[in-house]
């Protein structure tokens, strides 16, 4: 991927090293397990304030972990170089929304990067790390610890530089769904599962950043051989039947709320290949089994 030598996005708050006075990456106790990930899951995506589920957390007013007395934790050149190349990607995400907003008769309203350590308080409530990248409407802020990188690596098998460009592009897919009327749409869906709900959320994220793939790389001639593979099989290691089999050796469909390996890889493939913003109506209009 040739993303170097380009302009950053000047929508960042690079609030790293600010939290983290447990001198780790931790859960939030929120009743633990996967029931306790899965509400963290669902209030971000729908914009829904975690705080009063957070059993022994923060209060308001709280939720960032402040720093043990001493000297700030010095970023090193791994993460400083990650830091410049999610700007980059982010200033990317705007230049190619805005034109194709603009295409639809639309204003783009550019969302804001957030880059933490361990622990952030976000317009959805306290989050940490383990949480991993995630998109707040509330504050429409993109949040990331930049750890996650390095795990996508070491805990996911997902190498590549453009597998790290599909996570920030997923995220923004959150944001651009926002502003479209999507996520308020399966907000006040009636009657509606709240987990097929999500999945079709982060289905449609998935092929809103295969969109932005698209037309980034007509943009900006960036894409190198293997950086859409590298997309793919990021998108198949972070499928939830893949995490569950992973975590606990069996599939349970009915808490799902990220869609399948195949689901993920489907419907990236679907917005790199048409690159129509249009097409994305489908994940609402088709049915939750023909996804």
């Amino acid at each position: 991927m040739e993303w170097e030598n380009r302009e950053e996005s000047s929508n960042v708050e690079d609030d790293r090293g600010s939290g983290g006075g447990f001198g780790g990456r931790t859960g939030l106790a929120i009743g633990g397990g996967v029931g306790g990930v899965i509400i963290i899951i669902l209030g971000l995506i729908f914009g829904v304030d975690l705080r009063p589920f957070l059993g022994g957390g923060p209060g308001p007013g709280g939720g960032v972990v402040q720093p043990n007395d001493g000297p700030p934790r010095q970023a090193d050149a791994e993460e400083e170089k990650m830091a410049h190349f999610s700007k980059i990607v982010f200033k990317d995400t705007e230049i190619v929304w805005d034109k194709l907003f603009k295409q639809m008769g639309k204003t783009y309203r550019k969302p804001t990067l957030h880059l933490y350590t361990n622990e952030v308080s976000s317009g959805c409530g306290s989050a940490s790390a383990s949480v991993g990248p995630f998109y707040c409407s509330a504050d429409e802020k993109v949040y990331i610890d930049l750890s996650f990188y390095r795990d996508m690596v070491k805990k996911l098998n997902s190498p590549g530089e453009f597998a790290r460009a599909y996570v920030l592009a997923h995220e923004v897919g959150h944001h651009v769904q926002h502003l479209l009327g999507y996520s308020k749409r399966a907000k006040d869906a009636a009657n509606a599962d709240p987990h097929e709900m999500s999945v079709r959320l982060e289905l449609q994220a998935d092929f809103f950043a295969g969109v932005w793939a698209h037309h980034a790389d007509q943009e900006f001639h960036y894409l190198q051989k293997g950086d859409i593979e590298s997309a793919m099989n990021t998108a198949q290691q972070i499928g939830d039947d893949r995490l569950q089999k992973k975590a606990r050796g069996t599939v349970r469909p009915e808490t799902f709320t990220h869609g399948t390996s195949e689901q993920r890889m489907k419907w990236f493939r679907e917005g790199f290949k048409t690159g129509d913003v249009n097409e994305a109506s489908k994940l609402f209009s088709l049915k939750y089994k023909e996804l």
